[in-house]
């Protein structure tokens, strides 16, 4: 039984069963020479055993099989192959006889198809025939030669309607099958074992950014280009050999911007184990890849940023003991110029210490922030001025705020800030002058793109400073927001300006990212969550006011570090309060129910034990509920989940001098107690 595609319509089914009733062998080949259709008469003919007769079994296959078994007479067999190949894609009208090995006679006949390839019919002539060919034939009998010739007429017609309607299928078929490959997403190609390309999707031709149509019939090299040549040649030499494999692969767009695919290479095997090309099958990954980074940079942030932290209570605790007891030293010693030329640069370090070590907490978004509306125009507006002295005069300003009357929510001063850093940033990458161009805009993410910036869906400010200067490479885009990373020269920037940046943007809901290329200028967009102006603001009391000369309550000072507990001890009895201390949070409940003229609590929020800060003060304000308290941290961030009963408590980061702990005591005090 003939071996073929599976039609799609009846006409189909009809025409493949009519070849079947022809009493020639008949077989189609495409332009490609593999077997597109046979009927059972063409192998029994020739006798070819059944698994050739599979679609897509190239020409070659029945005439190596032919030669093998001395069909062509003796010679070198894979000549024969080659000569007959080389006739065959030709395409041309052929008509001969061929005497087989046993002694039966066939005649061939071929034409070519409108859509390349060709059709032959096979024909077998017995003996009779065949001597009758080589003499001279007596007068034919009119009535006899007019029947034979209406049934050759029959037959010649038959083979007609069956070459057109096939022809009409195929052209249907080859229609409706590059329309399926056009329009699924994936890129798809074909080419053959002298790597020339026979075949390329619309996808895959647009993805080179060429035309299918030319890519057909050039090498890999030419359709393509020598650069990307060479990055996948062992990977096509490898499957041509029979392997299927997959591989990844990059390129650069002529915008210079860089694309990635992941390909599979299928190898097509003939019937006798040749490799007749391969297949391609390839899918443009460059949003995973994109994806995929941005992750890992967001984990790297987030570890950076949590051993920032970490680093950064530690060093406030040491800083506390250091401006402490410099501070002291300072306010007992007598003035002596000699002296003071030690101790003043020494405070002065210990003070930078501090504002480096709250720029590490901006960035790893421990620093307390007090959000609220604002109308992103007034407060970019209201910066200009400040902004301007920042600038030098080859550099030339611009504001493009289509949202002005929209409003954000964040810390106004953080915001400012963080603007003020974007700006500096692109200051210093216009050495020679320039145009800086702050714009505001309203973005509206969904849910896949606010997935890709590690966002909820829904309306941001986008808030996008853009220069024209040096630009960065990608290797310093991926690090840029890292806090001492800098490419500035060694004392220009402390490297933890964009880190601060970054830190404010996360911990506001929000998010910041820079795009860039070298010799082209960068732009840094942070986005903010959009409010309305009617929203409220939620943190700590707006504590103001002074005690005055009114009477100092006793005061349970709570610290785990010794020193530091020494340090802020003597802070409290310099400023009148007298002291009783604890070194945990167990301690101080148990002087908590003892000692009922405890009137303010003072305590760190992160101590070793049961009770930490915050359970402490909900414990003491559940026990003594007209008792004031003040908490401290050096992580400058509540550490322990606030609740309701705590949260209006007012936080004092470390470290600080005896008047800041003087002034929030007195505000603590003034302040009325609300539970």
């Amino acid at each position: 039984m003939m071996q073929h595609p599976s039609p799609d319509t009846a006409l189909g089914a009809t025409l493949l069963s009519g070849l079947e009733l022809l009493e020639q062998g008949i077989t189609v080949f495409d332009a490609g020479l593999r077997l597109v259709a046979c009927n059972q008469r063409f192998l029994t003919l020739l006798d070819f055993p059944p698994q050739l007769a599979a679609v897509g079994t190239p020409f070659e296959a029945f005439i190596r099989y032919n030669a093998c078994r001395g069909e062509y007479g003796p010679g070198d067999a894979e000549l024969q192959v080659a000569e007959r190949v080389v006739r065959a894609q030709r395409f041309e009208r052929h008509e001969f006889e061929r005497r087989r090995p046993d002694g039966s006679l066939l005649r061939v006949r071929g034409a070519p198809l409108p859509q390349g390839g060709f059709i032959t019919l096979y024909s077998a002539l017995d003996a009779g025939q065949a001597a009758a060919r080589h003499r001279q034939a007596p007068a034919p009998d009119p009535a006899g030669h007019a029947a034979g010739l209406q049934q050759a007429r029959q037959q010649l017609y038959a083979v007609q309607l069956a070459n057109e309607q096939l022809a009409a299928a195929l052209q249907r078929s080859e229609q409706r099958l590059r329309l399926i490959t056009d329009t699924i997403p994936a890129l798809i190609a074909y080419f053959d074992h002298g790597q020339i390309y026979r075949y390329a999707n619309k996808g895959y031709a647009d993805w080179f950014g060429r035309d299918s149509a030319q890519m057909s019939g050039r090498h890999i090299s030419q359709a393509l280009g020598s650069k990307f040549y060479a990055a996948v040649q062992r990977y096509v030499e490898e499957a041509l050999t029979g392997k299927q494999l997959s591989y990844e692969y990059s390129m650069e767009k002529d915008d210079g911007s860089t694309i990635f695919a992941r390909s599979t290479l299928v190898p097509e095997i003939a019937a006798g184990g040749e490799v007749l090309g391969c297949f391609v099958l390839s899918f443009d990954i460059t949003e995973q890849k994109q994806t995929r980074a941005a992750l890992v940079q967001a984990q790297k942030m987030e570890a950076i940023g949590q051993l920032s932290g970490g680093m950064a209570h530690d060093f406030n605790n040491m800083l506390t003991v250091v401006l402490g007891n410099l501070g002291e030293l300072r306010r007992r010693l007598p003035p002596q110029p000699a002296l003071l030329d030690y101790l003043d640069p020494a405070l002065h370090a210990a003070g930078r210490g501090v504002e480096l070590v709250r720029r590490l907490l901006g960035f790893a978004r421990q620093q307390p922030l007090l959000a609220q509306p604002v109308q992103i125009g007034g407060l970019i507006r209201g910066m200009m001025q400040l902004l301007q002295r920042s600038l030098p005069e080859n550099i030339v300003p611009d504001c493009q705020l289509a949202a002005e009357h929209d409003y954000v929510m964040a810390d106004a001063n953080q915001l400012e800030s963080a603007i003020l850093n974007l700006v500096l940033n692109a200051r210093d990458a216009m050495p020679d002058g320039g145009r800086l161009q702050i714009a505001a805009n309203v973005e509206t993410l969904d849910a896949r793109t606010a997935a890709e910036w590690q966002l909820a869906a829904g309306d941001y400010i986008r808030i996008d400073v853009t220069d024209n200067g040096c630009g960065m490479t990608p290797e310093v885009q991926l690090r840029v927001f890292e806090p001492f990373f800098t490419t500035k020269q060694f004392g220009s920037g402390s490297g933890l300006g964009l880190a601060m940046v970054y830190g404010f943007a996360r911990q506001s809901g929000g998010q910041v990212s820079v795009s860039s290329q070298p010799g082209c200028g960068s732009v840094f967009s942070l986005r903010l969550p959009r409010t309305t102006p009617t929203a409220q603001p939620h943190g700590r009391l707006d504590f103001s006011g002074r005690a005055g000369g009114r009477e100092r309550p006793l005061v349970l000072l709570v610290e785990d570090d010794p020193e530091v507990r020494r340090v802020v001890q003597r802070q409290l009895s310099a400023l009148s309060y007298p002291v009783v201390e604890a070194e945990n949070g167990d301690e101080a409940a148990t002087l908590l129910a003892s000692i009922a003229d405890i009137g303010l609590l003072l305590s760190d929020i992160v101590m070793p034990g049961r009770l930490g800060g915050r359970c402490l003060a909900a414990l003491a304000r559940q026990q003594r509920p007209e008792i004031r308290i003040l908490l401290m941290s050096g992580y400058a961030a509540p550490a322990e989940a606030e609740d309701d009963r705590t949260r209006d408590i007012p936080l004092l980061a470390k470290p600080f001098t005896e008047a800041q702990l003087g002034r929030m005591l007195d505000e603590v005090m003034l302040c009325p107690r609300t539970n």
